[in-house]
This record gives structure tokens, sequence and C-alpha cells, in this order.
């Protein structure tokens, strides 16, 4: 059971990398960059605020505080104006050091004790946290990127009006064991 959970959770978040990946590319770098207000977010800020995050969080997780000195989490929310490839380096290394950090643990590390501001949690916790914050934020980023696409939006999941021929898919098949992100990898099902 914990070894699948270790491996539903890489494959989770795998899935909401790939939710914000598929909406970048339906945007343009102006696109990436805008903002409602003064008060929002950008795109670009969501992704360097989950770059940060997910670096601060998962380096050195055993030795070293989650909230590392090194980190200005106040910088992450300023405007930055980056183009596609220099958006697209911030992102993947926040979730290569991620997804590389689960890699590395084992049955036995999800119960070990972690520090995120002074605060224990087990890496399973901790691991959950994390889980929710960042979707959180891609939810964010496909909101925005739906707002922007409007009627030229291509949805990430089951389009509107699709329900009716995406069960009777799936339920025409006979009853069986799959993670749910299965389905997601090679098409919009």
């Amino acid at each position: 059971m914990i070894s699948d959970y270790l491996e539903s959770v890489k494959k989770q978040f795998a899935y909401y990398k790939m939710l914000g990946e598929k909406t970048f590319g339906q945007l343009t770098n102006e696109q990436l960059n805008w903002q409602y207000n003064e008060e929002s977010n950008s795109i670009a800020m969501i992704v360097n605020h989950l770059s940060g995050n997910m670096l601060s969080r998962w380096t050195d997780i055993f030795n070293t505080d989650g909230e590392k000195e090194w980190r200005n989490r106040e910088t992450e929310f300023t405007t930055i104006n980056p183009n596609r490839d220099e958006l697209l380096k911030l992102w993947n290394r926040g979730w290569e050091c991620l997804l590389n950090a689960l890699e590395q643990l084992t049955a036995d590390d999800l119960d070990r004790i972690i520090y995120i501001r002074n605060m224990g949690h087990t890496v399973a916790e901790a691991i959950n946290r994390q889980l929710a914050h960042y979707p959180y934020h891609v939810g964010q980023i496909v909101f925005i990127g739906k707002m922007l696409c409007n009627e030229k939006w291509s949805s990430l999941s089951i389009p509107k009006g699709g329900s009716e021929s995406y069960n009777a898919n799936k339920f025409a098949k006979e009853k069986h064991r799959e993670h749910f992100t299965d389905d997601f990898k090679d098409d919009k099902s």
C-alpha cells in the first residue's frame, strides 16, 4: 500500500505539471505575463512562486528546513516578464527538484520527520501538503488560460458536452484497477 501511495503521488504531481504545460502551450508570451489587476498574479508570477516553493521544500529535505534561508518568497510575487523559454526553465527547475526528491524516497522515509518553518511533518504529510498547494496554483494557471483563450480554449479534461460519450466509453470496459491519470497522458479525456 505504501509503495502504491508513492507511485500515486508521483503520477498526480506529473498530471498537474502536464496541465500547466498544456495551458502554456495555448498562450502567447504576452498572455503568460498578463495580470487582471495589481492585486492578482500573472501566470509567470505563479510559476515563479511554484518553482521557489518546490526548490525550497524539496532540496535536501532530511537535513535542512523546507523554508530555506536563500528563499525570498516575497520576490516570487513581484512582476516578472520572462519569455516562454525562461518561464519553462523556471517551471521545469522546480518540478525536476520535486520529482527527483520523490524518486529518491522509500516507503521507510514516509514516517520520517522533516521540517517546514520549524514545524515537524512526516514526509507523507509534507507530500500531502504540497499535493494540495501545487494543484491549487495550477488551477489558477488553467483558469487564467481559459479566460484568456475564451472560445479558442482546448479543454484539458472532458470537454463541455462530452460527458455522456466519455462515461459510455468508461462503462463499456470491464471493471479494472488503474490510476486516474493514466487516461490523461496522450489525450484530453
